[in-house]
């Protein structure tokens, strides 16, 4: 059964989303809605629970081995969803993809070096960057028709010489950008001028909403093999983030040697539930997932219109993920007083600060829930700001 208005008690499972939401955003626990870490509220699809299942019938939970049936399946499904074809061998398995960023940190830079990102962006670009003693060299999006866009002739100005490395979340978080093949082959241009290791976190490549498609940067730029990295997961595709599993594809031989050695210094063993699970996604997720996107697409509209509905309030319209990025400072308020209005109606999204400087004044919510929790959740927004309307 798939079943996404199925209600779920998801407190007590040992849910950061649900279990945490008290002791990080002051809401109470029995009633706040969490709408905060980038994970959904839906069960996994049938295809990974049953494969859960089975591990869990049969009882030994020895070492993962052998992996080829994982990367068939990962082949599959690239060429199925995405028509990219993958050759098995370039498939490096990490402990999730931010365990994958310290990799490529470590392979491809010295301390003190420079790693480049677009801020606002996911918070732990910066945080896995400035753990392995690297500068954040952050190039700011500018806002233009309501969307985020990048500004290559401002980073390139901005170039100190040391800088090595580039993250780029695509499609992007916060905002729920879709880069096109054009912006695509500019940022490929860019690092080719520069020596610069490109790193294309396409954790949500899978999560694009109705009338946009995404572009694999990997298919945008195919002459740039020598410097990409391309990172993909199940994690955020089918609601499986705890099983910490992500790969590094990498096409290039020497380049893939640079990453695999670092990975090795790193201990990093497969993660048995991890890859069976993700194997499983891959190979039986397709119906979950067409089904998830209509049912997100909705959840989109719905937070729209209630967005709308409040003078000084702006939210960008999401071409892709589940995380809409939601502008306050029309209202004329500090940060303080409407996060407090927030808390008070028993509101949990995240702070947008926490991408960057240029998220003081906005909030990221996750809509991936129940569309009757997020009705309840723009109800509750309503009476917050009522006095706007």
């Amino acid at each position: 059964m798939i079943d996404f208005d199925e209600v779920l008690d998801n407190r007590d499972h040992h849910l950061e989303k649900w279990d945490e939401v008290a002791e990080r955003y002051n809401v109470p626990g029995d009633t706040g809605i969490p709408l905060w870490v980038a994970d959904m509220d839906f069960r996994a699809p049938p295809s990974v629970n049953a494969a859960l299942q089975k591990m869990v019938d049969h009882g030994v939970h020895g070492y993962y081995g052998p992996d080829d049936s994982f990367r068939e399946a990962l082949v599959g499904w690239m060429a199925r969803r995405h028509d990219w074809t993958v050759q098995p061998e370039w498939a490096l398995q990490t402990h999730g993809l931010g365990n994958a960023l310290s990799v490529i940190v470590n392979a491809c830079s010295a301390p003190g070096e420079g790693v480049i990102i677009f801020s606002p962006v996911y918070h732990a670009f910066a945080r896995i960057i400035k753990a392995n003693e690297r500068r954040v060299h952050a190039s700011p999006l500018v806002i233009r028709d309501g969307r985020f866009h990048m500004d290559i002739d401002a980073l390139e100005a901005s170039l100190t010489g040391d800088e090595k490395i580039m993250f780029l979340c695509s499609p992007h978080n916060p905002g729920g950008r879709v880069w096109n093949a054009d912006e695509l082959r500019d940022v490929a241009a860019f690092c080719a001028r520069h020596d610069i290791i490109l790193v294309s976190d396409e954790v949500h490549h899978d999560l694009i909403l109705p009338g946009h498609s995404h572009t694999i940067l990997a298919k945008a730029a195919p002459g740039i093999d020598d410097r990409l990295i391309t990172l993909v997961a199940t994690s955020k595709t089918f609601n499986i983030a705890g099983i910490e599993t992500g790969t590094m594809l990498i096409g290039n031989e020497a380049l893939r040697r640079k990453v695999a050695k670092a990975r090795s210094a790193m201990n990093i063993s497969n993660n048995r539930f991890g890859m069976l699970m993700a194997e499983a996604a891959y190979r039986g997720g397709d119906e979950w997932l067409d089904r998830l996107i209509p049912y997100l697409d909705a959840n989109r509209r719905l937070l729209n219109e209630a967005i709308e509905g409040f003078p000084g309030l702006s939210v960008m319209n999401l071409e892709a993920t589940y995380l809409a990025w939601v502008d306050f400072a029309g209202t004329g308020m500090a940060r303080e007083e409407f996060v407090e209005r927030l808390t008070r109606a028993g509101l949990a999204p995240s702070e947008g600060r926490a991408f960057g400087p240029e998220g003081e004044l906005c909030m990221r919510f996750n809509i991936a829930c129940r569309h009757a929790l997020l009705d309840e959740a723009m109800a509750r927004l309503s009476d917050a700001f009522a006095d706007l309307q």
